[in-house]
């Protein structure tokens, strides 16, 4: 353990160094990069300190209990000796975990897409349930959600809606739940009280900064046109909203969320980057094996991941099979225990290869 904290130190001397560089300073990528790096090997920093501790307090309490004729003395070397063997496999479990490599992706923002599937305006309605359920989500977790685009769903609800979050760590935490999520229950839109299957599909996007991607403005079309509200009414009369086409691709971004054109034509370009950004992470993810084999994996976006049955009470995670009875506090945000048990289940994958090179 302390021969691999050895070569994590030697990294985080030489990143200490880097980042009080001036040409480092002055060079905002790798900046951002580095100082990222700094951080999250201080995290492991602090752990070794803590592991040379209790590593030493058991030495220093086994030497005293064999060498001390003094009973007060050897009483004292026993509570710590039973101290620090209690603390050491603690601290190894949790430098192992922070061992784990990390995706660079996990640190970045997110851009989220919520469309209505299968059943007609229930499944509108059920898009509207899922995004008020992130939005308090990420309300509990101090994150930012800005709508991008949507459209409104004619019994209330999405067809579509499109935002973007931002704060710490949230596409390492919202990317467990890009799939098809499924609700079981008597539409509002039912006068037989029959219970209906609906769905609604999830994508999330890393949102990608400037320096993750480049686009020539000579690949994008742009198009002008006036935003619009409930039932296509006009909310104004200038040509504030915004499209973009990347044409090599054909992938589309759009924002009418904003009263300036100058403001639409910025969130939808950021859209349109994670868009591209994603379908480059989609091919590498794609080349490897360890993470196509992923029970979490969130690459495949049409794998049904969850069901929430309304009659049950009940919430069900089908890639790890696990149930909840617990579906109103979870519609209404508390879906944190599910994302730890996600988590749980891809660092325990993670950890085997891990294990391998401690």
């Amino acid at each position: 353990m302390l021969e691999k904290l050895q070569i994590v130190k030697q990294r985080f001397d030489e990143v200490s160094d880097l980042i009080i560089q001036p040409d480092i300073m002055s060079d905002q990528k790798r900046y951002i990069q580095l100082n990222k790096e700094y951080k999250d090997l201080k995290v492991l920093m602090d752990k070794r300190a803590d592991y040379i501790e209790a590593t030493d307090n058991l030495k220093e309490a086994e030497q005293l209990i064999s060498e001390s004729s003094d009973e007060e003395m050897v009483e004292m070397a026993k509570m710590q000796y039973e101290e620090a063997k209690e603390r050491i496999p603690k601290l190894e479990d949790e430098i192992k975990y922070l061992l784990i490599p990390k995706d660079p992706e996990d640190s970045k923002n997110a851009v989220v897409e919520l469309r209505a599937g299968t059943g007609g305006d229930e499944a509108s309605i059920f898009a509207g349930d899922l995004f008020r359920m992130y939005s308090k989500y990420c309300e509990s977790k101090g994150w930012k959600v800005d709508v991008v685009d949507f459209s409104e769903g004619t019994n209330g609800g999405f067809k579509e809606i499109q935002f973007e979050v931002s704060g710490e760590d949230v596409y390492g935490t919202l990317k467990f739940e890009a799939g098809v999520h499924r609700v079981q229950r008597v539409p509002q839109t039912e006068t037989q009280g029959r219970v209906h299957t609906s769905a609604a599909t999830c994508m999330v996007f890393p949102e990608a900064e400037e320096f993750d991607i480049e686009i020539d403005p000579k690949d994008v079309r742009i198009d002008y046109f006036c935003s619009s509200g409930p039932g296509g009414q006009s909310v104004n009369t200038t040509y504030s909203a915004v499209r973009l086409t990347h044409e090599p691709t054909g992938i589309v971004a759009q924002c009418q969320d904003q009263k300036s054109q100058h403001k639409n034509k910025e969130k939808a370009f950021k859209v349109l980057r994670s868009r591209l950004y994603d379908l480059e992470l989609a091919k590498k993810q794609e080349e490897d094996a360890a993470k196509r084999g992923s029970m979490v994996s969130s690459g495949d976006r049409s794998a049904k991941i969850r069901t929430y049955n309304y009659p049950q009470g009940r919430v069900t995670d089908h890639r790890i099979g696990l149930t909840l009875y617990d579906l109103q506090n979870i519609i209404n945000g508390d879906i944190q225990k599910i994302i730890d048990e996600l988590q749980l289940a891809e660092n325990t994958e993670k950890l085997k290869a891990t294990d391998e090179l401690i």
